[in-house]
């Protein structure tokens, strides 16, 4: 007997992910290769379509991080951060270069090695990645090979499940 629900799952090993972007989002990236719908994320700026519990990815500029290092912005931003904790997958994609944080070239009060020092802390208190990347085009091609290989990935633990092979301890938030 084959559930329908089940049995429609194979068709995704030859399907690309759609990349879902946060309807609030600014000034959203241009992606080149994966489709891309809007939709409110809980958490995050982009996510992948019917993963949105596992994968999310938190995108800053430069300008909008140093905002978010002081302040009550930074206690709004660590709480964004802490609800990235459950996921899977979870990121914080930093468009631009360690070179300019360092070298000062942003608009605010506030010295490059307290930036750099609660980028370090972020890691460690949230268990979130940092990835400089830097252009929006570089940023947006990341966030696409992210999606790709994470829903591949998915696809991969359901096909093992369906096979009843031991299947890997995924987390779902």
């Amino acid at each position: 007997m084959k559930l329908p629900a089940l049995h429609s799952l194979g068709e995704l090993a030859g399907s690309e992910p759609v990349v879902i972007i946060d309807t609030r989002e600014q000034e959203p990236l241009s992606f080149a290769r994966l489709k891309t719908q809007a939709g409110t994320l809980t958490t995050g700026d982009y996510s992948v379509a019917g993963l949105e519990s596992l994968f999310a990815v938190e995108r800053k500029s430069i300008s909008d991080l140093i905002g978010c290092c002081m302040g009550q912005n930074r206690e709004r931003f660590e709480r964004e951060l802490h609800r990235l904790r459950g996921f899977r997958f979870k990121r914080l994609l930093i468009v631009g270069t360690e070179a300019q944080i360092q070298e000062g070239k942003y608009y605010a009060n506030i010295k490059p090695q307290a930036v750099m020092a609660t980028l370090g802390a972020f890691e460690a208190r949230y268990d979130l990645p940092v990835v400089f990347k830097p252009s929006p085009e570089l940023a947006a091609a990341q966030i696409e090979r992210w999606s790709f290989w994470f829903a591949s990935e998915m696809v991969e633990v359901v096909n093992d499940l369906w096979r009843g092979s031991a299947a890997p301890n995924i987390r779902t938030g």
